[in-house]
């Protein structure tokens, strides 16, 4: 995601809002233009026709494409998935809000946090290489040159 925080404060946001635009909203999500452009497309199908299915998706966009597309839209929160159609939410608003003042009272707390405590499971060593080249020793000469 490549959420522009001074974009969404009060005074460019209250810019914003008098003309909307569903390409500030795929910009949000996606820094590439080509994926900004097919998830608006599938989010502006979805608004225009209170839902898609994925028999209904533009040509220019392969099915599975869009499925991808569609899901990470249910997955933030812009779309529901029912009855074989993506219908739009606004489930979106609400947890954004509440990520914002989650994170606002993190940064504000003074409490000691161990970080080892809160993930146990995690690997901290390191992985030994799986496949490719076999890697050199450093102190071995790649090219030795034989001495007479």
């Amino acid at each position: 995601m490549s959420i522009k925080y001074w974009e969404f404060e009060d005074a460019p946001l209250k810019e914003k809002l008098k003309n909307v635009k569903v390409r500030e909203v795929a910009k949000i999500f996606f820094d590439n233009e080509t994926e900004a452009y097919r998830f608006a497309l599938l989010l502006l199908e979805a608004k225009k026709n209170n839902g898609i299915r994925l028999k209904q998706v533009p040509q220019q966009i392969p099915i599975a494409t869009a499925k991808r597309y569609l899901d990470f839209g249910v997955q933030v929160g812009l779309l529901k998935h029912e009855d074989n159609a993506y219908i739009m939410t606004d489930r979106f608003s609400k947890p954004l809000k509440n990520i914002a003042a989650y994170i606002k009272a993190w940064t504000e707390s003074s409490q000691e946090e161990d970080i080892a405590v809160q993930f146990v499971n995690v690997r901290t060593e390191r992985q030994e290489k799986r496949g490719g080249k076999p890697m050199q020793a450093p102190s071995e000469n790649p090219n030795p040159v034989q001495q007479v």
